[in-house]
This record gives structure tokens, sequence and C-alpha cells, in this order.
């Protein structure tokens, strides 16, 4: 009896508490309300089936609990029940599964006309280039990379030379406008997540991975690593901040192109050489 009682108990703590959880999802930052949905239906189903489980063991542990003079009896299979739950256990999972490819082909199905941008992620920080001008981002290659060109951008491409850099600083995003995530890790396994924008796909040394989504409210919001990548993971966190399209520009045009930095990185180069060699810098 007492614990028939304590296993529904657990259903309707479990439904209540679902019910009337404070956690629930943060207000959505961009399109992906069908991942909501989809979360949703798979809590549905999968919740279904928890309450119908635990309802039944509770049936059946008060139902055939012992009583004196009362033998079990033992019945070894039961093809049409094995039947009967293979076909259920079957459709719970298709119903599950089928809603998720359609949203899978939509994420990585980038619209026509949708800003690109790239996302390096190193242990442990984020960082972010953007197409200059020529709305091109350059070629790149993980030996190019260097104190002096942390994105690995190859000198010699004319499209690389206007790239907008931002190195451990926070991403900005304009509004309502599609974005393609392009991801890149320098090292190890990494995970690019923010949860607003309901989004998140790893990063994996020598591949690009990408997914886009279309910023619907402005904010700052959190980035996460996703994936254990060392002992600094915890901290490996940035900003993302989406703000309207004017401010979006202003903030761009203030940033550093690869031409510029590398032009820095060189004089002070020659600074150190010269200081070196004996000579003064005024």
């Amino acid at each position: 009896m007492i614990v028939a009682f304590v296993l529904l108990l657990v259903v309707i703590g479990s439904v209540g508490f679902h019910l009337i959880s404070p956690w629930w999802w943060t207000p959505i930052a961009s399109n992906w309300g069908y991942i909501d949905d989809t979360i949703n239906l798979t809590f549905w189903i999968t919740g279904f089936v928890f309450v119908a489980v635990l309802t039944f063991m509770a049936y059946c542990v008060f139902r055939f609990r012992h009583t004196k003079g009362h033998k079990a009896h033992y019945e070894p299979e039961s093809a049409k029940l094995e039947i009967w739950l293979s076909v259920l256990t079957s459709l719970g999972v298709i119903a599950m599964l089928t809603p998720g490819l359609f949203v899978w082909y939509q994420f990585i199905t980038v619209p026509d006309g949708a800003d690109e941008f790239e996302v390096l992620g190193q242990q442990w920080m984020w960082s972010y280039r953007y197409p200059g001008k020529d709305g091109r981002l350059g070629k790149t290659d993980p030996r190019n990379v260097t104190a002096d060109n942390p994105f690995g951008i190859d000198t010699a491409d004319p499209a690389g030379q206007d790239d907008v850099l931002v190195q451990g600083e926070d991403l900005h995003l304009p509004l309502d406008r599609p974005v393609k995530f392009l991801l890149r890790s320098l090292d190890v396994l990494h995970d690019f997540y923010v949860p607003q924008f309901r989004a998140k796909m790893d990063m994996i040394p020598g591949m690009i991975t990408y997914f886009w989504i279309t910023p619907t409210r402005t904010g700052t919001f959190d980035i996460l690593c996703a994936e254990l990548c060392g002992v600094g993971h915890h901290a490996m966190r940035g900003i993302v901040v989406v703000e309207e399209e004017s401010a979006y520009k202003d903030w761009l045009a203030q940033q550093p192109t690869f031409a510029q930095s590398l032009a820095k990185a060189n004089a002070g180069t020659r600074r150190v050489s010269t200081l070196n060699a004996g000579g003064s810098v005024r």
C-alpha cells in the first residue's frame, strides 16, 4: 500500500512541477520556435508514457499484493502483448523523430541573401570574423595561425584583407536579418550555444559547421560552450548583442580589419627589432 501510494505521489508531483515550474525557457530571441514545439511534443509523449507506466506499476503493486493463501501464476510470455508494446513504442519513437527531421532540414537550409560571418572557438575564448566591404570572407588555413594572425587568414587572398576581426570581445548581430554562422575550432571540440536562439552546433577541428538564425528582438544574451573542452570550459563564455541595424553598422565600422591588424603587428615588430639593435624610437 505504501509503495503504491508513493508511486502515485511521484506521478502527481512530477506533473504538478512541470505545470507550475518557474524554470521555463527564456523568451525566444530568434526564428526557431519550431525547436520549442518539437521539445514540447517530446515532453507530451514521454510524459504520457511516464504517467502510464508509473500508474500501471502502482496498480500492480496494489492489485497483486501478497494475500495469505494466494499463489502467483507464472506466464512465461505473451506474443500479443509483445506485438502491442512493439507497435506502440515504434509509433511513439516515430512521432518524436519525424518533426525533428523537418526542423533540422530548415535549420541547415540557409535562405538566400543571409549575412555570413565566422565564429572561432579556442581554449577558452570566442572570436569572430565579419566580411568587409567586398562582402566576402577571405580564405583561411590552420597552418597560417600565428600570434599576429590568430584566424589563419591567407595573406595572399585579397578578399581577406578587409575582413573585420573581433577577438575576445562581444558578438554583435543586426535585428531581423537572417545570419549564417560559420563555426571553426582551432584546438579541440567546442559547441557554440546561445539558449535564447534555440540554436547550437558542434565545432570540430578541421571542419566548418554552420547553422542560421534570424534575431527577432534586441537584447544581450549569453554565449556558452556546450561541449566539455578542458579545465577552462566553465569560463568559456561570451556576450551576443542584438541591435538595430544602424547601431550594428556603427559598431562594425569601429572594428579593425585584418590588413590594419597586420600592419599594426608589423609596426610593433619593427620597433622591437630597432630597440634590440640599439637604436632609439621617438
